[in-house]
């Protein structure tokens, strides 16, 4: 009997090691203090779908993004978004201005020819 006793507080300890070691790994993931995030996508990878290969072309895609680029490969990509929407607001901006310069200069020409009318028919 004492040793069963001694057994599940054994077990209790191995539980709560288990629970410790496992709130500290989700920390690092959650505090985005895990050093090497470019093997996260790559470790899922090998985890849900047991390709190797797949997860080891994933790995060495993140690793050759980030030595070219000096970002990781979702800093990139979000850059890029990035640089796409600031470049349709700039398009936009552009499409506006062109239709403000359009009638500006329209009015300008109308208001000449009235004049123009205006001297020639004293």
């Amino acid at each position: 009997m004492k040793k069963s006793v001694e057994s599940l507080i054994g077990d209790k300890k191995k539980v709560e090691i288990k629970k410790i070691f496992l709130y500290f790994c989700l920390s690092l993931f959650l505090t985005s203090c895990f050093q090497s995030t470019a093997m996260v996508g790559p470790v899922i990878t090998l985890a849900s779908t047991g390709n190797i290969s797949h997860a080891g072309v994933t790995f060495f895609t993140n690793k050759a993004v980030e030595k070219e680029t000096g970002m990781t490969a979702t800093e990139y990509v979000t850059t890029i978004l990035d640089e796409n929407e600031e470049r349709k607001k700039n398009k936009k901006l552009d499409e506006d201005l062109i239709f403000l310069v359009k009638t500006n200069f329209q009015k300008t020409r109308n208001k000449i020819l009235l004049q123009n009318q205006s001297k020639i028919s004293y």
